[in-house]
């Protein structure tokens, strides 16, 4: 049964705090160029180009089927939309191909306003509405699911745990870099499923040391397991490929695959 989502977001933390994501993302993202297309080989697998409708128009996405009717799925959320995040952020793409071939069913898209997208940003609270309406297309899609997660990044990390409070039927989370420093995750409580968060040690956007609080705040709570994994020397876009971004794909297929066996929130 699709449920649908409140849509009011949590707010920035502090008055100041919208100003200091403009100033640290800013500087961030003129030291990488973390939105690279995705390579080529994104259009040749059997991954349609879908577009669905949202609470402001049309999203667009990339939809990645499985053969087996009763797959896993999992909609994977891209950072901060006025800071170039868009669905092929590396981090995005990686992830949602570790997904794939896991054997689920992968759902990314755009949130309003990004690529061919309508609408604007909305403060975190339509893109909500996004991701919403992003994993009703998904269940409508795979109604013999039994299995059903969320995977965000930077600002996807957090629009993904508040879906996931809102979304009981989401079995397992992946958040990687949340902005603890900048938004207020005081809303998980209680977190309702268990799941992973990763963060690189040398993050200059998510401070580490905020990312601890928050892992240590949902260490507190009864029935459920937060698994904590820090990529020793990883900024925030997890840039080397072969000594950051591969060894953090690597963690989050074998969390994902333990939690599959254990079959638990």
């Amino acid at each position: 049964m699709v449920q649908t989502a409140q849509t009011r977001a949590p707010r920035v933390k502090g008055q100041n705090r919208s100003i200091a994501v403009i100033q640290v993302l800013g500087r961030a993202i003129a030291q990488v160029k973390h939105d690279a297309h995705a390579p080529e080989s994104d259009k040749g697998n059997d991954m349609p180009e879908v577009i669905f409708q949202g609470p402001e128009g049309r999203l667009e996405g990339r939809y990645h089927p499985q053969k087996a009717k009763d797959a896993p799925i999992a909609i994977v959320l891209h950072p901060h939309p006025q800071f170039g995040g868009t669905m092929n952020n590396r981090v995005v793409y990686n992830l949602h191909y570790a997904f794939y071939n896991m054997g689920f069913t992968v759902l990314r898209f755009n949130f309003r306003g990004v690529g061919r997208s309508q609408g604007e940003y909305d403060q975190g609270q339509g893109e909500l509405s996004d991701a919403a309406s992003a994993l009703d297309y998904l269940q409508t899609m795979n109604p013999n699911s039994k299995h059903c997660w969320v995977a965000g990044f930077s600002f996807g990390a957090w629009i993904g745990m508040q879906l996931l409070m809102r979304r009981p039927e989401i079995t397992g989370f992946i958040s990687v870099a949340p902005p603890a420093n900048m938004y207020d995750f005081s809303f998980l409580a209680p977190c309702p499923a268990s799941g992973l968060i990763v963060n690189g040690t040398a993050d200059r956007v998510a401070k580490p040391q905020d990312t601890r609080i928050l892992v240590d705040k949902l260490h507190e709570q009864k029935g459920i397991t937060i698994t904590h994994e820090e990529m020793e020397g990883a900024g925030h876009f997890f840039e080397d490929e072969e000594t950051q971004m591969n060894p953090m794909i690597d963690m989050v297929k074998a969390y994902v695959k333990r939690r599959l066996t254990e079959n638990t929130r």
